[in-house]
């Protein structure tokens, strides 16, 4: 009888709202999952004083696009160095907003994205996240065209679909599920990319954030706006996918938990 023993490369993403701030459970996460990839938003640092030692003392190499107090994006690779290939996203030269940063590891293109928020709406900072996904869209579809393994993944501040949210009603005029908001990120999948988190749990009723405010962890009002988009080639290599929900719990937590996706190598 033959058996194939497949090799798994795990990939993560979590939106750690200020990487100082939460280094001591940032690390502890890194050293209890050991993600192959890890792809870290709101790390709130600008370069020169991002803390890099902290990685490498637990095996973890580097590549980081920051920004002073807001924002920032950064790649950790397991016992690897990570090929930086775009340092922010293209398509406008004026945006100097530290959100996007794509790398190669071991032939997979990651890019780590902390797309805009949005909020007030109308008004200028919906319009930018609107042009934001639009620019995001033109550079997955140039991505595409290279037939390369890819996963786009991050904080996409969006929540796509009424399962993905305790309550519609209390969300309704937020900017992260404005019918606009949503249908560019299903433009996304159109083109071709897997939700894979979505995929492997098509019920809904996954969440990836908690407010801080109103006890919202304590009694689970929260909802899905982290995710892990694979192109098909890394589409047919998915195996699992989830959400690191018990680490949300835990002293000083960032108000995101971690999302992750297993691939067969």
């Amino acid at each position: 009888m033959r058996v194939e023993l497949w090799h798994l490369v795990k990939i993560a993403s979590f939106n750690i709202n200020g990487v100082k701030a939460r280094l001591p459970r940032l690390k502890e996460w890194l050293q209890e999952q050991r993600p192959k990839v890890a792809c870290l938003q709101e790390v709130k640092s600008q370069d020169a004083n991002f803390p890099v030692s902290e990685f490498t003392d637990i095996g973890y190499n580097a590549i980081w696009h920051g920004q002073k107090s807001f924002n920032g994006v950064a790649i950790l690779v397991d016992g690897e160095e990570p090929l930086e290939m775009q340092r922010g996203l293209p398509g406008d030269d004026e945006d100097e907003q530290a959100r996007y940063l794509e790398a190669d590891v071991t032939g997979v293109r990651i890019c780590n994205l902390y797309l805009p928020n949005g909020n007030p709406l109308p008004g200028p900072k919906f319009d930018y996240k609107l042009a934001w996904m639009e620019r995001l869209q033109t550079r997955l579809r140039e991505l595409q065209s290279l037939e390369q393994p890819t996963v786009v993944l991050g904080d996409f501040n969006v929540i796509p679909e009424d399962k993905d949210v305790w309550s519609t009603k209390a969300m309704a005029s937020d900017a992260l599920m404005q019918p606009e908001s949503r249908d560019a990120y299903r433009r996304l999948l159109n083109d071709g990319w897997t939700d894979a988190i979505d995929t492997l749990n098509p019920r809904g009723g996954v969440w990836t954030f908690w407010d801080y405010q109103a006890g919202a962890w304590q009694r689970d009002h929260g909802f899905r706006i982290d995710h892990m988009l694979l192109s098909p080639e890394c589409a047919d290599r998915l195996v699992a996918a989830g959400v690191d929900k018990e680490y949300r719990g835990r002293e000083k937590a960032s108000d995101h938990a971690p999302v992750w996706v297993e691939l067969r190598d």
